[in-house]
């Protein structure tokens, strides 16, 4: 029998979350909660780019978590709304619904919370029996698991380094853009997700994972961040203008520590404007990749580039690369233990389910 399966959240990880369940042999649609007033009424499948669903958009989330599922996928924004999206987790889990989410960093690696922050968490899915599984963070398997895989194919290992390199102007989240991470914002002023401390909390635990899988554990983490102003006034379609002398681009690396040495790096370069920081390395191709760069017995460098037949783009790869890993993770999370689970606790993630031959 099939999972029966909510998607909250219709935006651009929603969107190919929609059709990644309604492609998959073993789940079933039966749910899909929306925010804006203009989505309410609208058949699924018109939302996500597909044919008719038969199944109905809401904002009335509580009468679709009242109708019961197997699981949510939940792809909302939390950046922006950490409060109301906490509530909305709780409400699923406190239901006996298991999740699975692209948001709620903290969740992503439980050992890298505090015990504080994981307690409401934990106790609803002790009260109920569900589990949350928080994956798709950049866009998730390409920093965790996708390294601790092609580290079997190297000896000698010296240094493990994932690397995100993005244009944001394609980044269809203006808000997030400007006010999150200061694109436009004077240089003199940090924006929100470039100190240290929210670096460590949204990209560390990535890399304590990739440690924990490999059996090197993850001792000390350092975060390095630059920035370079923007030398030219630019306009982006949807966003506006982004001033000369603004910040333009930045990079930051969260360095993990095994035994006095930094062995794991996470690295973002992030450009609003190609020709900002010329000497930062680009994509190999397009505007957009995530690399694998291995320093040992072969040097080892692999990079992604995603292509999304329904949202074409860098942006709409990768976030139908995100969509996919969670909405495919849903057979082993329903039959994971309850709890906070992570990739290690569950069985092999693959794309069996979405085979269109056999």
């Amino acid at each position: 029998m099939a999972l029966k399966i909510i998607v909250w959240g219709t935006g651009n990880v929603g969107r190919p979350a929609i059709r990644a369940v309604l492609s998959h042999s073993e789940l079933e649609l039966v749910g899909v909660i929306v925010a804006s007033r203009d989505k309410v009424g609208r058949d699924a499948g018109d939302i996500a780019g597909v044919g008719s669903t038969g199944v109905i958009a809401t904002d009335d989330w509580r009468s679709v978590l009242d109708a019961g599922a197997d699981a949510v996928v939940y792809t909302a924004t939390a950046d922006i709304r950490p409060v109301e999206a906490m509530a909305d987790l709780l409400a699923c889990l406190d239901a006996g619904i298991n999740v699975v989410s692209s948001a709620f960093y903290t969740f992503l690696h439980p050992a890298s919370s505090s015990q504080e922050a994981l307690q409401p968490v934990t106790d609803a899915c002790a009260r109920s029996g569900a589990s949350l599984f928080v994956s798709g963070i950049d866009p998730g398997w390409v920093m965790d698991m996708l390294p601790v895989v092609l580290s079997g194919a190297v000896s000698g290992i010296r240094e493990i380094r994932t690397r995100e390199i993005f244009n944001y102007a394609l980044y269809d989240q203006p808000q997030v853009v400007r006010e999150v991470i200061g694109f436009g914002g004077a240089m003199d002023a940090l924006p929100m997700m470039l100190h240290d401390f929210a670096i460590e909390m949204v990209w560390a635990p990535m890399v304590r994972l990739v440690g924990e899988a490999l059996g090197a554990p993850v001792e000390k983490v350092e975060v390095r961040v630059e920035r370079v102003p923007l030398e030219r006034t630019i306009e982006v379609a949807g966003m506006g203008t982004f001033e000369a002398g603004t910040q333009g681009a930045f990079r930051f690396e969260v360095l993990g520590y095994h035994r006095g040495q930094p062995r794991y790096v996470l690295e973002h370069i992030t450009r609003i404007d190609d020709e900002c920081a010329p000497h930062w390395p680009y994509p190999p191709q397009g505007q957009g990749c995530h690399q694998v760069l291995i320093s040992g017995d072969p040097d080892l460098h692999v990079s992604v580039h995603a292509e999304d037949h329904f949202e074409p783009g860098v942006a709409g790869g990768g976030n139908a690369s995100a969509a996919n890993w969670i909405v495919n993770a849903l057979p082993g999370v329903c039959s994971a233990k309850p709890g906070i689970v992570t990739v290690l606790d569950l069985p092999r993630i693959t794309g069996a389910g979405q085979l269109t031959f056999g």
